[in-house]
């Protein structure tokens, strides 16, 4: 029994050591032990080429990708001088690039910037060393049969810029030049308190014959992850996943790594007639949506060294001569709201990654977020949360701490046995296991129960490591940002102090070694969570606090002196 209790805490110590060792990785800018292997970062080519023009759909034409570079290699056209507009709302400053009409950039102004406080988040860029960009455009549907796309001049046709007081939405129209008598005319609505941007797409057929074309949208990103979106990872949590993801009823939610794409292994559901198409990092996301049934085509294409894309294709039937044809997208860039992205669209929940720990950490984050919309604060939901989770393991913690005290009890028993058969090894475990089974007494019964609760602890640091509602949420004075680890270290010590405390009220193991690792384990594991959320180390200094209490109590009924 003792070479069981020992060989569970020498795992327990490597683990602690393991944990050490990513934390101080992570602390010093190096990847962590359970990141995925990162994109070679080299500056991306220009987006501006006839390889990041989709090629006509497969699935839904008959249509020869030859026509995808006809489409970008389309007749000269009339110089239009290029316009970055930006627009600004009270959530988000967008730019539009007028060559192409095409996103470029969105900072949103509700969400500071993790590394400077100073500056606000930005999801889409493009600059000398970063593209992340949301495009669209069309393609025929045969070889020579240019259209518009998004590397054609746009011109601005509407004036405003700004969301007017009391106004609820803001419009931007552009329209592109015509190639072979096809114009596009796309137009961007933001609405007051809203990331989900309308685009709707034109084709003003004013050529002398009909034309079939596809509708592109997809988006273009490199694929270096941002500094600041290397979240936490802890025992397969989510390690800040960067890259795109695929949704749909046939394949439901499917990850693409980039490396995936380099490698031409990406795999999933190519055509359906729901879905959408996203870029993901930690805390936000970007994605086309469009919740109508219509077939739709999804693909993703590796476009230059480091530069990829993914995107959705639809059919816009025929636009005879003279006529023109409408059709609408949404376009979302904004953070991980959880249940404002299930609003959105069927699945795009998902795309806040809680990993393997999905199961459990979907109902935690539930549970916390009613919490919080009784409360009012997230430090102080947590707190809540941690009262809930005990309530509801009390009486296996209450097993588990019945146990520990009576081992107490047991200690100068088995400290005097173990002087008088210090030379009988096998005797003394036979007599040692004689007055456990006297006693009634399970040697690893406090182990048990804490271990079953692990798996909720790993879950609960997914909720606070991957909640964007958490990010840079105040708890009470020196605490300012929950998702980032405490400035000052207060919790971290308090936390240690509480561990101590707690290791003092518990058995002291019979043998010399396991004595000293039980009082060597929470220095460690302080050690640890110095560089973790300040909100995770909250929930587990107060589950301490209740778990001291708890234990405390129980000594008492049982006569055991602390």
């Amino acid at each position: 029994m003792n070479d069981m209790r020992r060989t569970l805490l020498w795992s327990v110590f490597a683990f602690s050591l393991l944990m050490l060792w990513d934390g101080w990785l992570r602390h010093t800018g190096q990847p962590s032990l359970f990141a995925p292997a990162p994109a070679v970062a080299e500056a991306p080519a220009s987006a501006a080429s006839a390889n990041s023009v989709p090629a006509p759909g497969t699935a839904l034409s008959a249509a020869q990708p030859a026509a995808a570079a006809a489409s970008a290699a389309s007749a000269p056209a009339p110089a239009v001088p290029r316009e970055l507009v930006t627009i600004t709302t009270d959530v988000v400053k967008a730019t539009i690039d007028s060559d192409g009409a095409t996103l470029v950039k969105v900072e949103l102004l509700k969400h500071q910037d993790q590394e400077d406080k100073t500056k606000n988040m930005v999801v889409l860029d493009k600059t000398a060393t970063h593209t992340y960009v949301a495009q669209s455009g069309l393609v025929g549907q045969s070889a020579g049969e240019a259209l518009p796309n998004h590397t054609t001049a746009f011109s601005v046709v509407s004036s405003e810029r700004e969301l007017a007081q009391g106004a609820d939405q803001l419009q931007v129209k552009l329209e592109s030049v015509p190639v072979n008598g096809v114009k596009l005319v796309k137009t961007y609505t933001f609405k007051r308190g809203d990331y989900a941007i309308g685009v709707k797409e034109e084709v003003v057929n004013a050529s002398a014959a009909a034309i079939k074309p596809q509708l592109y949208v997809q988006l273009e990103r490199d694929g270096s992850a941002p500094q600041a979106a290397q979240g936490p990872a802890f025992m397969g949590g989510p390690v800040a996943y960067t890259g795109m993801a695929v949704y749909n009823a046939k394949g439901k939610y499917q990850k693409l790594d980039f490396k995936h794409i380099e490698e031409g292994k990406a795999e999933f559901e190519k055509t359906d007639d729901n879905g959408w198409v996203a870029m993901v990092q930690h805390h936000f996301t970007s994605a086309w949506l469009n919740n109508d049934k219509v077939p739709r085509e999804f693909f993703t294409k590796k476009i230059a060294t480091n530069l990829y894309a993914t995107g959705m294709l639809f059919n816009l039937g025929e636009v005879a001569a003279g006529q023109t044809k409408a059709f609408d997208n949404v376009l979302f860039v904004g953070p991980q709201e959880e249940n404002k992205l299930k609003a959105l669209a069927p699945g795009l929940e998902y795309v806040k990654d809680y990993g393997w720990t999905h199961i459990m950490a979907a109902p935690l984050f539930w549970l916390l977020d009613k919490l919080h919309g009784l409360i009012g604060n997230w430090g102080w939901a947590i707190v809540a949360l941690v009262v809930l989770l005990k309530a509801a393991f009390y009486w296996l913690n209450a097993s588990a701490y019945r146990s520990m005290a009576k081992m107490k009890a047991l200690n100068p028993r088995i400290q005097t046995l173990r002087e008088n058969l210090k030379d009988d090894p096998q005797k003394m475990q036979q007599e040692m296991l004689k007055i456990y089974r006297e006693e009634k007494v399970n040697p690893i019964g406090g182990c048990l129960p804490i271990l079953i609760q692990i798996p909720v602890f790993i879950a609960l640091y997914s909720v606070l490591s991957s909640s964007v509602e958490i990010r840079n949420a105040p708890w009470i004075g020196w605490i300012t940002d929950l998702s980032v680890k405490d400035p000052y270290f207060v919790l971290p010590a308090l936390m240690t102090l509480s561990t101590l405390l707690q290791t003092w009220l518990n058995p002291t193991p019979p043998d010399p070694i396991q004595a000293k690792m039980m009082w060597i384990m929470p220095l460690l594991f302080s050690v640890m969570f110095f560089f973790f959320p300040a909100g995770l180390v909250l929930y587990w200094f107060t589950n301490n606090v209740l778990s001291i209490a708890q234990q405390w109590m129980i000594n008492k009924q049982l006569g055991v002196q602390n």
